[in-house]
């Protein structure tokens, strides 16, 4: 049977890898990675989407990144940035949102995690398209740890090859939703807020990005629509 392992955060982008990996293999693992996040709540959701989709297993891993800070995501010194568009967001350098090698870390689990499941196919939601900057969505960056995965692993020595799939890295937001909703993704429990809220700030660079991602598609936010219906915002 083929097997993949999918990095969900409980985001937009992941929820939307974790459907378009459903209809591409057999048996699908999801790893989320609680990493000391100020968005800890992204956690909770990504169980709930897990158990909506249906996965073959669902593995929560700790590894405190906020023991090094650096990041405004795992430093509570450090404010999370305010934007007011989606060009003062594209137009920034590398924003203090990144997390110092985030990617290359949550990656290297996902692929130790996957040797024991005797699976050699990772997915996640880069994106090099509608992003902060972050230069581990780079698909420079993915060919590169995917060739680390093929030269250092036991699958790898006995001629497994390595796939990491990036399947939303060209495209935009209003791309991805259009995607997912193709493939049956329901979006009402994934968080994209940076600041830790269920009810989005509206004003991160996150938020900012999905807004305009829902906007393309001319549709509600699933998450504000359920979030109304619950009377957590007003109509």
């Amino acid at each position: 049977m083929s097997k993949c392992v999918v990095i969900l955060s409980g985001g937009l982008d992941s929820t939307t890898v974790l459907y378009w990996a459903k209809k591409r293999f057999d048996e699908i693992f999801a790893i989320t990675f609680f990493y000391g996040q100020r968005h800890s709540i992204e956690v909770e959701m990504a169980k709930r989407i897990a158990e909506k989709a249906r996965v073959k297993e669902h593995k929560l891993f700790k590894v405190d990144l906020s023991q090094f800070g650096g990041s405004a995501l795992t430093d509570k010194n450090i404010e999370v940035p305010e934007a007011h568009s989606v060009k003062e967001v594209l137009e920034r350098e590398i924003p203090v949102t990144y997390v110092p090698f985030r990617n290359g870390i949550f990656i290297s689990l996902a692929a130790a995690y996957a040797e024991t499941k005797l699976c050699t196919n990772i997915a996640g939601g880069w994106n090099a398209v509608d992003f902060s900057g972050y230069p581990d969505c780079r698909p420079s960056f993915l060919k590169a740890m995917e060739e680390a995965l093929n030269q250092g692993t036991k699958l790898g020595a006995e001629g497994r090859r390595w796939k990491i799939y990036a399947p939303l890295i060209n495209l935009t937001k209003g791309d991805i939703i259009k995607l997912g909703l193709e493939l049956g993704a329901d979006y009402s429990y994934s968080i994209s807020c940076y600041r830790g809220e269920e009810v989005p700030c509206g004003t991160c660079d996150s938020c900012i990005l999905r807004a305009k991602g829902w906007q393309e598609v001319g549709m509600e936010d699933h998450l504000i629509k359920r979030l109304k219906m619950e009377g957590k915002i007003k109509e």
